[in-house]
């Protein structure tokens, strides 16, 4: 009775801000756009932000990081291995056609394909269609976090990417950092239809007049997606009024947004952890433990957050922050500059060696700054660090191609979870069920990997966080890779803009329901 109420109270609120908020166009400027229309293509933040304005997921995570209901209007257990889902009826795409349980089949297929997202898919086995608007989503074993992943599962229009384009290649086709059909044309179900796009120039996004949501209180008619790459000039534009909507906000421009009456500025404490990776096969000192605990106990964390965060972060020893099942409080960051140089010493590189670092300039806070500092206190242990720091569209090739000696590479949990970390990050890299896929340190230990394996079939919670536990544990001794720090979240918007509504600590605005005031 409890929930039928909230439901109803919620659909009477929708209708009346609804009625009573006149359409709105909104200037948006995140500091880059996609990189592609593909939504498989990559798995970042910027893809799954696009994802949630163009495409709608089976559920979704709420500002509480409960599931709510979205394609799917309801689900339940068949047995230990089966979850069903009920997909809602009438919901259009783009394109016309109407959604079937066919399209979540042939999307999911597609996501097991991706190098990218196979890893989160890894522990399923099919997606079985009972009727046009039941599927059947099953796991080879028991798996803890069936409804974690299919928030990663946004049905693509199966028709509309069905056939070939004017290339002859098939409209499906999945290739990363390349000229595909479906990394420029889009058939989602989502509340905005991309009308205009020049990647790095502008974006254009018109409301769906189909849309399924019609209790959203979203009156967004139109977004204007600029990029902006430089942090000052993105609240300057939003400080004069020519974008209403900024992310991200350095923490040197937070005083000046609080004290404009015409801005606001919204912060979330941040789940996303900001390492650096060690790469072995390019590095034979990086294969000793020891050089690796010189690299972590050398750089200063605490002073990063403190001088370039503005203390807008936190200072990391470990990969989940605190609230996730992994996290352990004496797993600190470890700053100890002699005894980073001990430890140089005596793995036999007193006199260090040569390196080189490669860095995004415009994918997290303050990133190219981090950068820097982390080169400059290397150096101090004779390593010297050859740096270059690129814009992130050209960066992401270089990662996969892992070009340089030590790379950065900031992760939030896919899965709300800790396993998730470890499985894209520290994992021994294996093509087939894509672990490892941003490891470019490649570090490999099979026993991690095997806790990390057993901990995705321990449906007992208390076991399943004594896994993961002892997983960050062992990667924290082994120095595995060099945590930095985990961001916090923070947008800047206008007055009139309702913005806090609508984000979240996954960083994905869902701008569809995003009301902007008159």
């Amino acid at each position: 009775m409890k929930t039928t109420v909230k439901k109803l109270a919620g659909a009477m609120l929708a209708l009346s801000l609804t009625m009573g908020a006149n359409a709105a166009t909104l200037k948006l400027a995140y500091d880059a756009d996609p990189v592609s229309l593909d939504p498989h293509e990559q798995l970042s933040g910027g893809t799954l932000q696009m994802s949630h304005m163009v495409f709608d997921p089976l559920v979704r995570w709420d500002q509480n990081l409960e599931f709510e209901a979205r394609l799917a209007e309801k689900w339940e257990r068949v047995d230990d291995r089966t979850m069903r889902f009920h997909l809602r009826e009438g919901v259009k795409f783009h394109s016309g056609n109407t959604l079937t349980a066919k399209d979540v089949k042939w999307t999911f297929d597609r996501l097991k394909a991706s190098p990218d997202f196979k890893g989160v898919f890894g522990p399923f086995t099919a997606v079985n269609v009972v009727d046009d608007l039941t599927i059947d989503l099953v796991t080879e074993k028991p798996y803890p976090l069936v409804l974690n992943a299919a928030t990663y599962i946004f049905p693509m229009d199966s028709a509309f990417y069905t056939g070939t384009d004017d290339k002859g290649q098939p409209k499906g086709l999945l290739k990363k950092h390349a000229d595909t059909f479906a990394s420029k044309k889009v058939s989602g179900t989502g509340p905005f239809v991309v009308t205009y796009r020049q990647q790095g120039v502008r974006v254009n996004f018109d409301r769906f007049d189909d849309y399924w949501d019609k209790q959203s209180p979203g009156n967004v008619d139109e977004i204007i997606m600029t990029p902006i790459k430089e942090d000052p000039t993105r609240v300057a534009a939003l400080l004069s009024g020519d974008v209403d909507f900024i992310y991200p906000v350095a923490p040197t421009d937070h005083e000046r947004l609080k004290k404009s009456d015409k801005t606001q500025l919204v912060t979330l404490p941040g789940t996303r952890i900001i390492t650096l990776q060690l790469n072995q096969e390019r590095i034979e000192a990086f294969k000793d433990r020891r050089v690796r605990q010189a690299v972590v106990h050398a750089i200063n964390n605490e002073g990063i957050v403190k001088k370039i965060m503005k203390g807008f972060a936190t200072a990391a020893g470990q990969q989940g922050p605190k609230g996730y099942v992994a996290y352990q409080e004496d797993l600190k960051p470890r700053y100890d500059l002699k005894k980073a140089k001990a430890l140089m010493k005596e793995a036999g590189y007193e006199d260090g060696f040569s390196v080189t670092m490669m860095a995004p300039n415009n994918r997290y806070i303050n990133d190219d700054k981090t950068a820097q500092a982390v080169a400059s206190m290397l150096s101090r242990i004779n390593i010297k660090v050859d740096l270059k720091t690129m814009p992130k569209a050209q960066y992401w090739p270089e990662f996969d191609e892992r070009s340089a000696d030590i790379m950065m590479i900031g992760w939030h949990s896919d899965t709300e979870d800790s396993a998730n970390f470890t499985e894209y990050l520290t994992a021994c890299a294996d093509l087939d069920s894509g672990w490892g896929q941003y490891n470019s340190g490649n570090y490999c230990n099979k026993l991690v990997d095997r806790m990390v394996s057993d901990a995705g079939s321990e449906t007992d919670p208390v076991k399943r966080a004594e896994l993961l536990r002892n997983v960050e544990r062992t990667l924290y001794e082994e120095a595995a890779f060099v945590p930095l720090h985990w961001e916090n979240l923070a947008w800047g918007a206008g007055k009139h803009v309702k913005a806090a509504d609508v984000v979240n600590v996954m960083n994905f605005p869902y701008l569809g329901d995003l009301v902007i005031e008159e």
